[in-house]
């Protein structure tokens, strides 16, 4: 009873938990919260110094007894005290507005296609005790082409590809559910690493992970540009130890990606081959929707739209898309409950 007393003055909240951004929706405001899912821990006493933008910028940057993790590995969690701790962090920033001793809202949460009974739990778990009254799930394509404002209800084929930081969620989805899908661990966090790998193998030099993704960011591209591009990579010789620069083209960057991009596209493919041929002439039709900050890579979708002949669309906001999605559901639970999976934590 006293739940649901607290629940009145509480806001109702959709987070995408995601393995490099998380980002939060309150019912009502839109997206109040998008931050990194990075946690600074101080290991000697197991203290939470920092969370979310404070806790990024020490990344690579703290003393041996501080260090700074994501509790999340490809979308699912992997250290649940600290996960739990940032969903805390979350809905305090969000009521500390508002009069609210104890905020007990009711939360919408994306979680990856196909993920295990543990890993669901482990989400409804940690956001339960971090005080949500009750915890609703929801597969993150199905959120993301809500978020894109696909007619997923409709008996017609959507097809959204969803490239966050930790996996790549490609569905086909129809009469509000997901027909076939692949969830690929190949995302944003892998395309950095090829960088550090192309680095490390082709110049013998150590990269860190925020270089490899401004790295990314700025001449990254899956197919080629008009005018070459370069841009300067530094970090450690792994020869001398020393501090070296070396200029990068875009060419080069490419090179790097390209494992990851074909395996993108592979899964992609393998999706349409086990989709229903109405389906398929539906997706010809309307074309594949892009979403997530893997869209964001400049030309992805004009090498997706060469290799599946079919049109590709990058969604409005793609990074926000998933948590819109979320929201959306948040705004008008009862008409669009059946879209949620089925939860066993409620109070």
């Amino acid at each position: 009873m006293f739940d649901r007393i607290f629940g009145l003055l509480s806001h109702d909240i959709g987070i995408d938990l995601g393995t490099a951004n998380s980002l939060v929706y309150v019912k009502g405001k839109g997206i109040v919260i998008n931050e990194p899912s990075v946690v600074a821990i101080n290991q000697k006493n197991k203290q939470i110094l920092a969370i979310g933008e404070e806790a990024r910028k020490m990344v690579g940057r703290t003393p041996s007894h501080i260090v700074a993790v994501r509790p999340l590995v490809d979308g699912v969690v992997s250290d649940f005290e600290v996960t739990e701790q940032m969903l805390k962090y979350f809905i305090s920033k969000v009521h500390k507005e508002r009069f609210s001793l104890i905020p007990r809202p009711r939360v919408v949460i994306g979680i990856p296609y196909g993920v295990t009974e543990v890993e669901r739990r482990a989400v409804e778990e940690a956001a339960t005790n971090a005080g949500a009254r009750e915890v609703f799930l929801i597969e993150e394509p199905l959120a993301s082409a809500i978020g894109a404002r696909l007619p997923i209800q409709e008996a017609t084929g959507s097809m959204i590809v969803d490239i966050g930081g930790g996996t790549t969620e490609v569905a086909v989805i129809s009469l509000g559910g997901v027909v076939t899908s692949r969830s690929n661990r190949i995302a944003g966090a892998e395309m950095d690493q090829d960088i550090i790998n192309y680095a490390r193998d082709n110049f013998n030099l150590l990269l860190g992970q925020r270089t490899a993704e401004e790295i990314k960011i700025t001449i990254g591209s899956a197919i080629p540009f008009a005018e070459r591009k370069e841009t300067p990579m530094r970090g450690r010789d792994l020869v001398t130890g020393l501090p070296k620069e070396i200029k990068v083209n875009d060419e080069q960057i490419r090179q790097a990606l390209s494992k990851s991009l074909r395996n993108i596209i592979e899964a992609v493919k393998a999706t349409i081959e086990e989709t229903p041929p109405e389906l398929v002439a539906d997706i010809l039709d309307r074309g594949i929707v892009l979403s997530g900050g893997g869209a964001l890579l400049k030309g992805l979708d004009k090498l997706l739209s060469e290799a599946t002949s079919t049109k590709v669309f990058i969604a409005d906001d793609p990074l926000t898309c998933m948590v819109r999605g979320a929201g959306i559901v948040l705004e008008d639970l009862d008409s669009l409950k059946e879209v949620l999976l089925p939860t066993s934590f409620v109070k």
